[in-house]
């Protein structure tokens, strides 16, 4: 259950808002940080995740790299103590603006995902006078069994270059006066939860296009395995860090390295994810003929992903405790069908006014806010702050 800290009458705060338990964020950046010591594995943060000031500033702080997927990722990452050459970039369609940015920050690499991407950055270093640092993201085909929309490694998704075309890539990068090759990236879902399995199957085809391109004169110096470590949306309290060790041994064991290669991941959601509440206030119980909604004053606009991917979050009352369970849709206010945040969910009687925690909402959910019905943006409230004053 959800405890909070630093919060007043709870009766009287206004809502919705975004809760951090910053305890539970630096106890999972740290465990990350030594583990990435331990094993050798280069660990960068996929910003797209969550962009909150304070947990960047601790995230680069840390020593963790930065993994974006925009150009104002690239600045945003640097402005915030990222240095640039701990910064990947990645991302089917970066325009000529952000490609020449990074090239001008010196970034670490691009993740080129598309031959005439590469075509593009070499002749841009070539006119700036640059050398681009580039990893090829190659398709590797394999399914990470996770949700349709969020997996990227089967043929018939739009990331990466596919392996057809991997002479192409060669012959280019071999031709090319203006792209330093680092290595290779790879990518295939997220929320991964059978780590040992799909982890291990995604080292199995790197180790196989690693070995290609190596047998066709380009020495792979990077190997780069993306994200994809899952998080326990069902029990946060259970399992309120997620499994870093046991997925970075199943890496280091299966992917074929030299010691002089690198290993690097990009985890977003994993870092993130079980830090932070959306606290919510019961606006109305309503009777429906077939149903009993509980209606809430966030949205969709506030957390995206139940109308989005059809995701769970647990949900808790935070004020009032029942003994009698009811089956309710748990809804927002939107003007949408799709605002839904939980269909026939079993809670304890559940009554007007009580406040609402939808638990694991650090990942994608403040960062995919919007203003849809010109509904003002949930705030955000840290564990280890005074809770803000309204007066």
């Amino acid at each position: 259950m959800l405890k909070l800290k630093n919060v007043p009458d709870l009766r009287k705060v206004p809502t919705p808002f975004w809760y951090y338990d910053m305890d539970l964020f630096r106890r999972t950046i740290d465990t990350v940080a030594a583990l990435s010591q331990e094993y050798g594995v280069i660990v960068h943060y996929s910003i797209k995740a969550n962009a909150e000031p304070r947990l960047v500033d601790y995230i680069a702080a840390a020593g963790l790299g930065a993994d974006c997927v925009s150009g104002n990722e690239v600045l945003y990452a640097m402005e915030h103590g990222f240095a640039p050459e701990k910064i990947v970039f990645a991302g089917v369609g970066k325009t000529d603006r952000e490609l020449s940015d990074a090239l001008r920050a010196g970034i670490g690499s691009f993740n080129s995902e598309s031959l005439e991407e590469l075509q593009t950055l070499d002749r841009l270093a070539g006119e700036m006078g640059l050398k681009a640092n580039v990893s090829v993201r190659i398709n590797p085909d394999v399914d990470a069994h996770t949700h349709r929309f969020i997996t990227t490694g089967l043929e018939m998704d739009k990331f990466g270059i596919p392996k057809k075309d991997m002479d192409q890539v060669i012959d280019l990068v071999k031709s090319s006066r203006n792209l330093h090759f680092k290595g290779l990236h790879f990518h295939i879902g997220s929320q991964i939860t059978d780590v040992e399995n799909v982890f291990t199957n995604e080292c199995i085809s790197a180790n196989g296009i690693v070995a290609y391109f190596e047998d066709h004169g380009l020495r792979v110096d990077n190997i780069d395995l993306g994200g994809g470590l899952g998080v326990d949306y069902y029990n946060p309290d259970s399992h309120a860090v997620p499994e870093f060790g046991l997925w970075f041994q199943t890496l280091t064991e299966h992917l074929r390295h030299r010691p002089d290669q690198q290993i690097h991941v990009e985890p977003g959601r994993a870092l993130v994810a079980q830090c932070a509440s959306l606290v919510a206030r019961v606006i109305f119980v309503k009777e429906g003929e077939r149903k009993s909604f509980v209606i809430l004053d966030a949205g969709m606009n506030d957390l995206l992903r139940p109308a989005l991917y059809g995701a769970y979050h647990k949900i808790e009352n935070l004020t009032y405790k029942s003994d009698e369970l009811r089956l309710y849709d748990v809804v927002g206010p939107v003007c949408e069908s799709t605002d839904v945040f939980a269909e026939d969910r079993t809670l304890p009687l559940t009554r007007r006014g009580d406040l609402v925690a939808l638990r694991s909402g650090g990942a994608y959910g403040s960062v995919m806010s919007s203003t849809y019905n010109m509904r003002a943006p949930a705030y955000a409230v840290f564990s280890d702050e005074p809770f803000p004053d309204f007066k």
